[in-house]
């Protein structure tokens, strides 16, 4: 899976505060964008120049130099859309629709994008990189994640009101939040006032 010196997505909460979602997995950051059914009032992804931004956000380094069309903008949301029901059965133990499954697999089957050493000696792309190139390898990192060691740590936020997916790497596999300074301080506030108000 790729990863950068801070992997994560920055958020913003309803508050207007930000903060760092590390979903553990770059598939799981294209579940930021929106979703199906209920999570498409989030969606972001509307122009090529969304997938694009979202590129430059997202876990791959360096942000690669995309041409993107507004084909493979709705190819996105397809694809973020299954893997969204996919990794949701995962999480609740349930077995994924096939239909998503082969969605994700039709996306894997493309070449990804190819990563290449500069003049410089640093990691950049190859010429060429294009929506269908940056879906492929989002597809391939989600059929790593689904088929590999930690396919059963997959897990949606423990908030009540926050269905942010992740995969815990963490050594303990105890994870619970999407972020600590997010939903895991807001459980720590609620925890004790509830705790000040039985005292009082």
């Amino acid at each position: 899976m790729e990863s950068s010196a801070s992997p994560g997505i920055l958020m913003r909460a309803h508050s207007g505060a930000t903060y760092r979602f590390d979903p553990g997995a770059l598939c799981l950051e294209l579940l930021t964008t929106g979703g199906p059914g209920e999570f498409r009032r989030y969606e972001v992804l509307h122009t090529p120049g969304d997938l694009a931004a979202w590129a430059e956000r997202s876990r791959l380094t360096p942000t690669p130099e995309l041409v993107v069309t507004g084909g493979e903008v709705a190819d996105a949301r397809r694809l973020r859309d299954a893997l969204f029901r996919v990794t949701t059965a995962r999480a609740l133990g349930e077995t994924p629709d096939p239909a998503d499954l082969d969605i994700v697999n039709e996306a894997a089957a493309h070449p990804p994008l190819a990563p290449a050493v500069g003049p410089d000696g640093g990691r950049r792309w190859a010429g060429g990189a294009d929506g269908t190139g940056l879906l492929a390898t989002v597809a391939r990192d989600a059929v790593e994640l689904l088929t590999g060691p930690f396919a059963h740590r997959i897990r949606i936020c423990a908030s009540d009101n926050c269905r942010l997916i992740y995969v815990d790497t963490s050594r303990p596999g105890r994870r619970r939040w999407c972020a600590m300074e997010h939903c895991g301080n807001l459980h720590k506030v609620r925890t004790l006032r509830a705790r000040r108000a039985e005292e009082g």
